[in-house]
């Protein structure tokens, strides 16, 4: 089964729906117009490494090993029409900027990197100086980064991605919300927390709240975790961004019943599907076992629309709501 004919027809749609043109979205090759995302995975990853933050160096791989491997699957993401990718591998968990944007000339493929840290696994992939410093000095860090660019370069970031355990949060977790925060009022960015449950989310939203960061900058990573439902319908009714990311060929009637359910409470708009696949993973063998970008349009698309969904719906989740949700004030 094909998700080809709506894809074509989506393309059709890019244009005469646009979005505020002051509204941008940060690519590792430049900025473009939110209008210019066209169709997006929010949630994807080129090279991970999961030594740990303490152990954690370049050398640890080879960049034009990795390059072979991923090109690839970026090419078929490109066949299915799919235009931006957003890598949500941060700082100590093997983010590669310079290899990012060889990927995204080499493909074609639209890439957007983040700034952040990591700080679920009980703080493995969080650098030391997290521990004695202030929010605000490591804000100071991650504000550089989008002032400045990342590692050297003049890539910057399109969003901050964090992440936390289950809740209650730690000390240490609810400081890198704090400074993801303080990151977002100087820069715009989208807040991206990987989040081990619905209290989780819950706390990490009410934090950013408190520090005048609006909902809508603030995306729930991983929501699927979750199985009580009434979690989503709270954080997208007070204007989050609820994302299902763990798409995969063995759970397309899972993703079928939980974009049903935010049909149904009409937060369809509020909401974000991916698939958390790749990737290059560091020290095994050949980077281990890579997982096709391509789910949502040869699976779940289809899938979709035998449930009745429209082109206009299947817009509002692939088009639509990814650009505007990592959109910041141009």
């Amino acid at each position: 089964m094909s998700g080809r004919p709506v894809i074509f027809l989506l393309i059709v749609c890019l244009n005469i729906h646009c979005h505020h043109s002051n509204e941008s979205v940060i690519t590792v090759t430049g900025p473009i117009s939110e209008k210019n995302v066209g169709i997006a995975l929010p949630h994807e990853h080129v090279i991970v490494d999961f030594i740990g933050a303490d152990f954690i160096t370049a050398g640890r791989y080879d960049a034009d090993s990795v390059f072979h491997k991923a090109l690839p699957f970026l090419n078929d993401l490109k066949k299915q029409h799919c235009t931006t990718l957003f890598d949500c591998t941060p700082n100590y968990l093997g983010r590669d900027v310079k290899l990012l944007a060889q990927l995204s000339k080499a493909s074609g493929i639209r890439i957007v990197t983040n700034t952040g840290y990591y700080g679920a696994v009980k703080h493995k992939y969080l650098p030391k100086h997290t521990a004695t410093e202030s929010a605000s000095q490591i804000a100071e860090r991650w504000i550089k980064e989008f002032n400045e660019g990342i590692d050297g370069t003049d890539i910057k970031p399109g969003f901050i991605k964090l992440s936390a355990d289950n809740g209650p949060l730690s000390s240490l977790q609810k400081k890198m919300i704090e400074a993801g925060a303080i990151t977002h009022l100087e820069t715009g960015l989208t807040v991206a927390v990987h989040s081990g449950d619905g209290n989780a989310a819950r706390e990490e939203l009410n934090i950013l709240m408190q520090h005048k960061v609006p909902a809508h900058s603030f995306i729930w990573v991983h929501a699927q975790n979750e199985k009580d439902r009434s979690y989503f319908s709270e954080a997208a009714g007070k204007g989050a961004w609820v994302e299902f990311d763990g798409l995969s060929s063995e759970n397309v009637q899972e993703y079928v019943s939980l974009l049903k359910f935010m049909k149904q409470n009409n937060l369809l708009h509020r909401t974000l599907v991916s698939h958390d696949a790749g990737y290059y993973s560091v020290g095994e063998p050949n980077g281990g076992q890579f997982r096709s970008y391509t789910t949502l349009f040869t699976h779940l698309i289809p899938a979709l629309e035998a449930e009745g969904f429209t082109k206009e719906e299947i817009e509002q989740l692939i088009i639509k709501n990814p650009a505007k949700a990592y959109s910041i004030p141009g």
